[in-house]
């Protein structure tokens, strides 16, 4: 066990500013346990975290005691390597939502044989699908980097489509995916195709990603950005924009206008082109936020069945994943410092996958 926890903690207001902290790990309270992440995730949906983290909350899981600095959360896998729970031995694995960090101090609550819940106080009243940790016993899992690397982001892209689906895509026989190289688009690309079927999915990357968009196979149409305004804009459609690109989005109001059904604002994969939106055509862009989302659905047809909604889909998906995604792992201080900065300037190829261990 590792006498020192260390975090890396981002400038919230500078976020390419980032810095390796280390403090002593404390003395566990009655209940409590110290969980050493083994590995974690590293994709732009960690990018969207820090970059919309003092609106949804996202800064306040992982605490640094200093107001401006944070540190991004990330999904991964951990070890127990000590224990104050008499229900959480040490050496068990756990999966869940973690910091990007050596270690994690977390106060299990409402524990079963699959899992807990985190019930530190500062965790109180934020989402609960981010609190909970599944048990996974003290055996390696089958596909685990692929679980850590598309999971998240493929409940994001399942409950999407479900929203949308609800909603019969707000009469629009198109949907307009930016960023379309990201996993979080290509995973609403294919469960479009699965589920919505009548849907036209259009995909907009830039020129250089096309080629690969393309071979995936999972949209109907792919346009580089410079070529969006070759698209019809006569045909109803909605826009769902995973790059958070304000001139590209405004863009996208200006050619579609009235045509343009629904606008949903979901990631920032281009993160340095976020700025404050000035006045736009066509509807109100409207921020989606997966956890209400998710927890909605879970009520109308209960935890267990959402489950097996989204593992069905993401079956489906990993299949298609694993001929044109790469899994890479990385370590180190400077190697895990080196790769959140490429990942902010949006500067990883879409094929790679990145898996991060401290040490």
């Amino acid at each position: 066990m590792s006498d020192q926890i260390n975090s890396l903690w981002v400038k919230k207001a500078d976020l390419p500013k980032a810095e390796w902290h280390s403090a002593p790990a404390p003395e566990l309270a009655d209940g409590q346990i110290l969980l050493e992440i083994e590995k974690y995730a590293l994709t732009a949906n960690n990018i969207t975290y820090a970059a919309v983290g003092d609106g949804f909350g996202y800064w306040n899981f992982f605490p640094t005691g200093e107001d401006d600095w944070g540190i991004v959360p990330v999904w991964g896998f951990a070890k127990v390597v000590a224990s104050s729970n008499a229900d959480i031995p040490v050496g068990e694995r756990v999966y869940g939502y973690l910091p990007m960090a050596s270690h994690l101090v977390v106060s299990p609550g409402n524990v079963t044989e699959a899992g807990f819940v985190d019930h530190a106080a500062h965790r109180q009243g934020l989402a609960i699908i981010y609190n909970q940790y599944h048990r996974l016993g003290t055996g390696a899992g089958q596909m685990e980097d692929e679980r850590a690397l598309y999971q998240p982001l493929f409940t994001t892209s399942f409950l999407i489509e479900d929203m949308m689906r609800k909603a019969q895509w707000h009469g629009a026989k198109a949907v307009l995916l930016t960023s379309a190289s990201s996993k979080t688009a290509l995973g609403l690309a294919l469960v479009a195709k699965n589920l919505s079927p009548d849907i036209k999915r259009i995909g907009l990357t830039s020129a250089g990603n096309k080629a690969f968009v393309e071979a995936t196979g999972l949209y109907d149409e792919v346009v580089p950005y410079d070529d969006m305004t070759s698209l019809d804009a006569s045909q109803d459609i909605v826009s769902v924009d995973f790059a958070g690109n304000t001139d590209l989005r405004t863009a996208i109001h200006a050619h579609w206008d009235a045509h343009l059904k629904f606008s949903s604002l979901v990631g920032v994969t281009h993160y340095e082109a976020r700025t404050e939106a000035g006045d736009m055509k066509g509807p109100t862009p409207v921020m989606f936020f997966a956890p209400t989302v998710a927890e909605s659905l879970m009520k109308e047809v209960g935890p267990a069945s959402f489950r097996a909604m989204v593992d069905e889909q993401f079956a489906s998906f990993v299949a298609v994943a694993a001929s044109h995604l790469s899994v890479e792992h990385l370590s180190g201080q400077n190697a895990l410092q080196s790769a959140y900065l490429e990942m902010l300037a949006n500067q990883v190829a879409p094929n790679r996958g990145l898996i991060c261990a401290v040490s």
